[in-house]
């Protein structure tokens, strides 16, 4: 009998579950949001917990029970570096799930397991001035018309700098006739 045994199956033998949850884990710590089952997600929520806990430790040994789990010396870093740091003013409450609702196949319920202080993606320089120039609105030199010849304001040309190929028409396809497919179900062994 099972007395007293807490931990969710999730329908796996041992070591499928056991590499199941660390894969779970390694895509929330990479992405710091999946979506994924309920019962996933309350299953890996514990080992995530636990795993902050050992990245604010910050020891040799933490980091090696670290790695024992996680099987990413990357990832064990990303976690006591970046991670962990983010948390240090949190005792508990690493995570949390956000009810999505359910899946169209299998009905089941779909959740949204996030770490509770995600990272903002920082944009390069670069990049943010780009997307100004593209948002901000084109000025057009007004020029003052001579007495009698009207003049109507030119029209400013987006350069991309790449040179677009024009493409030829595309000629209509062959009409299918009504028992075209038919030949490639059979084969020619068949027929005999």
């Amino acid at each position: 009998m099972r007395h007293n045994i807490k931990r969710l199956q999730l329908n796996r033998f041992t070591s499928w579950r056991k590499a199941t949850l660390k894969s779970l884990a390694q895509s929330l710590l990479y992405r710091q949001s999946i979506k994924t089952t309920k019962t996933k997600a309350f299953a890996v929520k514990p080992l995530v917990d636990n795993l902050i806990t050992l990245g604010k430790k910050n020891t040799l040994n933490a980091k090696r029970k670290a790695f024992q789990i996680l099987g990413d010396h990357k990832l064990v870093s990303i976690l006591f570096n970046d991670i962990a740091r983010r948390f240090e003013s949190r005792a508990s409450g690493f995570t949390r799930i956000l009810n999505l609702g359910r899946r169209r196949g299998d009905n089941a319920q779909v959740v949204i397991l996030e770490l509770t202080e995600i990272k903002k993606k920082e944009i390069s320089p670069a990049k943010a001035k780009a997307k100004a120039e593209e948002a901000a609105p084109e000025k057009q030199a007004e020029i003052k018309p001579e007495k009698g010849k009207p003049v109507e304001p030119k029209k400013a040309k987006k350069e991309t700098g790449v040179a677009q190929k024009e493409k030829p028409p595309v000629k209509g396809k062959p009409k299918k006739k009504f028992f075209g497919g038919i030949s490639k179900i059979f084969k020619k062994r068949d027929a005999k």
